[in-house]
């Protein structure tokens, strides 16, 4: 692993374990076994280094769950395959995926919050765009798409971060059942 990627792995390990304002650049550099030098000359900064962070594993996230999103006539089959690429993702990368979502919970005016909100807009987006799409053979979207998308979100990234934190294990697995279960829950309620 050269510099920049034990620089970027440093990084998550402290953002994930104390939060990005309890680290300071000192201690990333040292733990990194390089010298402040050069984490400024790879980031720049540490609100540099925690944009990279994001770049570097939020656009692969991003990237795959776009071709998840993609509609193909089946609301309950797309809103399944969006829900394994957030759960895969979250398998991959558990750190990364709390801390993700812990930064969006920042107050609205930090860095941490500035630096996350545009990957959690294009996520709701790519999940509105399900819905959007679904629009017509449904009919009763009603122009709700950003509610129902930001519901679904919000009971798939609940559901991945209380398992993750109920249950000890390294990653955060999540069954097929499980998934199908969500959406069922998502499309149906519990009374179905």
């Amino acid at each position: 692993m050269d510099n920049r990627e034990r620089i970027l792995e440093t990084a998550l390990e402290l953002f994930y374990a104390r939060g990005y304002d309890a680290v300071g650049v000192q201690e990333i550099a040292e733990k990194s076994g390089v010298t402040k030098p050069t984490l400024y000359y790879y980031f720049k900064s540490k609100y540099g280094l925690l944009e990279e962070l994001l770049r570097s594993r939020g656009e692969p996230f991003l990237e795959a769950l776009h071709q998840a999103c993609v509609y193909r006539g089946d609301l309950k089959d797309t809103l399944c395959a969006a829900a394994r690429t957030v759960a895969d993702f979250a398998w991959k990368e558990p750190k990364f995926s709390i801390l993700f979502v812990a930064q969006y919970y920042s107050a609205r005016e930090s860095e941490v919050y500035q630096a996350v909100r545009p990957l959690v807009v294009r996520l709701q987006k790519e999940i509105e765009g399900v819905f959007d799409a679904a629009a017509d053979d449904l009919g009763n979207m009603h122009g709700r798409q950003r509610q129902f998308s930001l519901g679904f979100i919000g009971l798939v990234i609940l559901y991945l971060i209380m398992k993750h934190e109920t249950e000890e294990t390294e990653g955060i697995a999540v069954s097929e059942q499980e998934i199908e279960a969500l959406v069922h829950q998502f499309m149906h309620g519990i009374y179905s």
